[in-house]
């Protein structure tokens, strides 16, 4: 079945699924508070956006510049930098070294990118036990779930939806104390950072003037995947570099405070290479595998090339009417939510997943609280003008559109044909999107011009 075709079946359902609803609403509520609230901590946060952008820009139109600055300083510091064109390429690429170590299992903290590539899936394949050990990350795959959201993996489960997930694969009693809950991952995980041969993680943010990864969490999972195995694996996208230490003190905060309204998140690491002789632990060896994926095609088009800014806090999921409303499995993508729309065509294909850039109010919400000033709308409306230049859209749609714009350039066209057949004409074919939920417009029998013409004088 085309995606397209799952997209609309599984929002019809999800749409109109009240539970559903009340919890997203209910808990991205909780976020945009929070946010407000943290958006007073800025003399100037309209100034910062615009540094924030600023930096970005400059630093995507000189990526090749910073990426192999990164790579020089990270090498310099015993770290191995891995290049990867496709997301083939990363698997093979981890699939080496996790050889080369006899890997059983990993432990992982939340990553995007993991999910972008499939990686769980992949190492399951190979007798490998990849554990999450992020909370949400950890609910979501006992579930045998997707992440549902960039930032919150588990936003849309309640205390009882986690309860029930627990006692059903780990046995344990029912209980709505969060407290209690937590208490049964952290007893689960701890043991499995020891165990562990490789530790995998994400990164927020490349250096490139020191040659090292950026990790920002609430947890601390992330630091104890870092420090326990003998091996830790960093997987990134390339757009991911920032230029220097300097700019880490602007982009941490603006994280933090886009994505869950904190001045900064409580865990935040900067890791430069494997353990050095003056130090007591970390891994013994540190790679990072450098993901492409797409991502320098979207570099190639000077107009949407700004989508790779983002920082991926989430906040444009937080406001955006459509996710609120269909919430973030809908998508059937890694990313969901306006930059979903946006960068997932490109990602994983313009014909497959033009549609979600169709499933948008283009209220313009999402670029307004963008930390990086991205221009989704925007970039939502070149998504659609692309599949339609390069003839993706139905074949309906192009005889509806050419039909209308062979009428609409003469007055005279336009009202030879009768009002009967204009009302007949768009029920035919409005009826299976607008007439499915909606009473269809009747069209009157009189245009204006004609009413006008006759009653003019009266």
């Amino acid at each position: 079945m085309k995606e397209s075709k799952k997209f609309t079946e599984v929002i019809d359902k999800k749409a109109f699924d009240i539970k559903h609803r009340q919890t997203i609403n209910h808990n991205i509520g909780k976020y945009n508070t929070a946010v407000q609230r943290g958006l007073l901590s800025f003399d100037d946060h309209e100034l910062a956006r615009e540094r924030a952008a600023y930096i970005k820009t400059q630093t995507i139109e000189n990526l090749d510049k910073y990426l192999l600055m990164f790579e020089e300083n990270f090498i310099k510091k015993g770290g191995k930098v891995i290049w990867a064109s496709t997301i083939e390429e990363a698997l093979q690429e981890i699939d080496i070294i996790l050889q080369k170590y006899n890997a059983k299992s990993v432990v992982k903290s939340k990553s995007m990118t993991t999910e972008e590539i499939g990686l769980n899936e992949f190492l399951e394949h190979k007798n490998i036990a990849p554990i999450e050990t992020d909370l949400g990350e950890y609910i979501v795959q006992l579930a045998h779930q997707k992440p549902y959201h960039i930032v919150t993996p588990a936003m849309h489960l309640r205390k009882e939806d986690v309860a029930k997930i627990f006692h059903d694969t780990l046995g344990t009693p029912i209980t709505d104390d969060a407290q209690v809950l937590t208490m049964v991952c952290r007893n689960n995980l701890r043991q499995k950072y020891t165990e562990a041969e490789v530790g995998i993680t994400g990164a927020n943010f490349l250096i490139a003037d020191i040659g090292g990864i950026a990790i920002t969490e609430n947890e601390g999972n992330a630091r104890l995947t870092t420090t326990f195995p003998k091996v830790h694996i960093a997987i990134a996208g390339i757009e991911k570099i920032i230029p220097s230490l300097e700019d880490l003190d602007l982009f941490w905060s603006m994280l933090a405070t886009s994505g869950t309204g904190q001045r900064l998140t409580v865990y935040n690491s900067i890791l430069s290479g494997a353990k050095q002789s003056d130090e007591t632990d970390g891994p013994d060896e540190m790679y990072v595998v450098l993901l492409d994926n797409g991502r320098t095609e979207l570099l190639a088009d000077e107009k949407k090339r700004q989508a790779l800014n983002c920082i991926r806090c989430g906040a444009c999921l937080n406001v955006c009417p459509v996710y609120k409303n269909i919430g973030g499995h809908s998508y059937n993508t890694t990313y969901s939510g306006p930059i979903g729309a946006v960068i997932s065509p490109h990602l994983e294909g313009m014909a497959e997943f033009k549609h979600l850039s169709y499933a948008s109010s283009l209220c313009g919400a999402c670029g307004t609280v963008c930390p990086v000033k991205i221009d989704l709308p925007q970039l939502l409306v070149l998504n659609r003008q692309e599949s339609v230049e390069t003839g993706l859209q139905p074949m309906s749609e192009k005889w509806a559109m050419n039909i209308w714009q062979t009428i609409m350039q003469k007055r005279k066209r336009i009202d030879s044909v009768s009002a009967r057949f204009k009302n007949i004409g768009f029920k035919q074919f409005f009826k299976s999107s607008w007439g499915k939920r909606r009473a269809m417009p009747t069209i009157a029998k009189q245009s204006f011009q004609a009413w006008w013409k006759a009653n003019k004088n009266k």
